[in-house]
């Protein structure tokens, strides 16, 4: 189905014009409302932060309002019951006052330290008890309560300042509400002279407290949670988790740290907002720090509470384009298909030319759009077409005639430089092999040798350029290596004479690099002379030379000058051109130096046959198929063997 689908929209124009319309549509339709939905999503994220927040900061002050109330009111009763120390009773007194002038406090506490008024016994604790409106006030202290080891007793007596216990469960000597869970804000009394008299304590209920903050609710599924100072639940939708769990307990089960950095934020009093996942839940959390309580008020808003209604009209608004776009690929397929029907039997007649029959007569069409012009055009090929086919019969002719010659030229040229190897089969002192590889049907690379009164002459040379102008000056510079070199000269000599005639009368301005060479057998003294030429390799590493000539050819009195080697016996020497390091893949990626380098290592031991066969295929695979970018001359010798 899927190959019977592609083959129809090949081969159908209108059907390709259509979809290629519709996914224009479809491309600019995708990019402005990608753009819309991501700017009004940035917009309904950034309202859902400030209503948030507003709406916690709005919370927290109304719940701080209240716990400032809270510690004047302690501040107040805590002068004066050191004013009226020797009035025990007027403590109780004190204890209700604070709860009728502060109807939202659950309790408010005067404590002593032990037997502090002797005759009222070891216990002296003044506590009144707001229950449901009706003040209740008794001495809270006996023997089944002893008071003064109360955590909320104790806590501000170690620190010696005003504290905020965490929640607690209420033991009021009433027994009412006794499972209520309450924070006491606990102050410590003292004598002018510093001695701990006692504690003041005033009570909140935990109940009061959790309904004021979980009204907060800036959307339906939102809920709000408020951590102590060890990370414990105080609010929480779930009363399981009260008191008995903190914010990191599910943590330990599934570690999740995001939940642990929300936990340790909180603790230390920050405010902001993450985004996390809640019970496998994307969610936006609030949280702020409660006054100076050391606790912690956050408000957990998911994702799909903020943007709900944001992904339904994103659904909504994506169905409608796509119907759309269905209905414009419809309309536009049939509106083209009506349009293009000239062309399509144009098609087929054309068709019927193509398959040989020239003398098809085409219809004669009036229109003057483009499918006229079309008509007209196809008319004027037609004509045009016997008259062409002929032409390209002579033209076939020609060329195979050329190719003809570029083949006899070829052999003519690969037979000027030595083929026959072993070159001296009655020395067994030598060991030389070599090929060229043009690029072309002819190149412009070179190689030459011969021996004469025990001195082995040989070069290898790179003609600039390609094809036919380089392979006629190959044959010119071979056969002038040979001239010249038979006349017993050294290798710099040797270059002297032939830029002398290569530079004279040179319009084309074409240059060859070279590098000659000249080695006596007897001692394996090697003079050598570089003319621009890539430098050799020698046991696997790049000959270090100290002359660099400039290529033969390019100027006529420039000297050059030739270098020596004391002894190269049983040493191995490679002679190329840059087809070999310069052979590039369908990606243009040259082989390289250093991977010449690496093969040359490994060929150490080898004879000088294998070192040129190897160094072919492996220029063949580095290539991979991709076509010779250069002509290729590898050339291999060892004296002294």
């Amino acid at each position: 189905m899927k190959f019977r689908a592609f083959s129809l929209v090949k081969k159908s124009l209108p059907l390709r014009l259509s979809l290629l319309v519709v996914v224009f549509a479809a491309i600019v339709l995708i990019a402005a409302l990608g753009f819309m939905f991501e700017v009004s999503r940035q917009a309904i994220r950034q309202e859902a932060i400030n209503r948030a927040t507003n709406q916690l900061d709005n919370t927290v002050l109304r719940v701080t309002n209240i716990m400032d109330r809270v510690e004047v009111a302690t501040n107040n009763i805590e002068w004066l019951v050191r004013r009226h120390l020797n009035a025990p009773d007027s403590m109780f007194v004190y204890t209700r006052q604070i709860l009728e002038n502060n109807p939202d406090l659950n309790g408010c506490s005067i404590a002593f330290e032990p037997n502090f008024y002797p005759e009222r016994g070891r216990y002296f604790s003044a506590y009144s008890l707001n229950n449901n409106g009706t003040i209740l006030t008794t001495q809270e202290g006996n023997e089944h309560y002893e008071y003064f080891y109360m955590d909320w007793y104790q806590l501000c007596k170690l620190l010696d300042r005003p504290v905020w216990t965490e929640p607690f469960l209420n033991f009021n000597p009433y027994g009412i509400n006794s499972d209520e869970m309450i924070a006491s804000y606990c102050k410590p009394m003292k004598k002018n002279n510093g001695e701990y008299i006692g504690t003041v304590s005033v009570d909140i209920s935990l109940e009061w407290l959790s309904k004021t903050i979980s009204a907060v609710k800036p959307y339906p599924h939102s809920y709000s949670i408020m951590i102590g100072q060890g990370g414990t639940y105080f609010v929480h939708p779930d009363s399981n988790k009260l008191v008995y769990q903190s914010i990191f307990t599910e943590s330990m089960e599934q570690p999740d740290s995001a939940m642990v950095e929300l936990g340790h934020a909180m603790q230390r009093g920050e405010h902001g907002m993450r985004q996390l996942k809640v019970d496998n839940e994307d969610c936006f959390v609030f949280f702020k720090p409660l006054g100076t309580t050391g606790w912690s008020v956050a408000i957990v808003c998911t994702e799909n509470d903020i943007f709900g209604g944001f992904n339904k009209l994103r659904r909504t608004v994506t169905g409608t384009v796509f119907g759309g776009l269905l209905l414009l690929m419809l309309v536009c397929g049939l509106s083209i298909r009506h349009e293009l029907k000239p062309l399509t039997r144009l098609a087929r007649q054309a068709e019927t030319i193509a398959s040989g029959d020239f003398s098809m007569t085409l219809p004669q069409d009036d229109r003057t759009d483009e499918i006229g012009q079309l008509s007209q055009t196809f008319t004027n090929m037609q004509h045009s077409l016997v008259n062409y086919i002929e032409e390209l019969k002579d033209t076939t002719t020609q060329k195979a005639s050329i190719e003809r010659e570029l083949k006899v030229a070829s052999e003519i040229q690969m037979s000027m430089v030595p083929r026959i190897f072993p070159p001296f089969p009655d020395r067994e002192d030598i060991d030389l092999y070599a090929s060229i590889s043009p690029a072309k049907e002819v190149g412009g690379d070179l190689y030459d040798y011969f021996i004469q009164d025990e001195k082995l002459n040989f070069c290898v040379g790179d003609v600039s350029g390609k094809g036919v102008p380089a392979s006629l000056f190959m044959a010119v510079t071979r056969n002038l290596f040979r001239i010249v070199a038979q006349q017993g000269l050294s290798p710099v000599e040797i270059a002297n004479q032939i830029n002398t005639i290569l530079s004279k009368d040179n319009d084309q301005a074409m240059f060859v690099t070279m590098f000659i060479g000249k080695v006596d057998l007897r001692t394996g003294h090697l003079d050598y002379c570089e003319c621009g030429h890539n430098a050799p390799v020698i046991d696997g590493q790049f000959l270090d030379m100290k002359y660099h000539n400039q290529p033969l050819g390019l100027i006529e009195d420039v000297p050059f000058y030739g270098e020596s080697i004391e002894n190269i016996k049983g040493k191995q020497i490679l002679l190329y051109t840059d087809g070999l390091n310069e052979a590039e893949n369908s990606n243009q990626e040259i082989l390289g130096n250093e991977r010449l380098i690496e093969l040359m290592q490994d060929m150490q031991n080898m004879n000088a046959r294998q070192v040129v066969d190897l160094l072919t295929v492996a220029v063949e695979e580095h290539r991979a198929g991709a076509e010779p970018n250069d002509d290729l001359t590898l050339l291999c010798l060892r004296v002294g063997v």
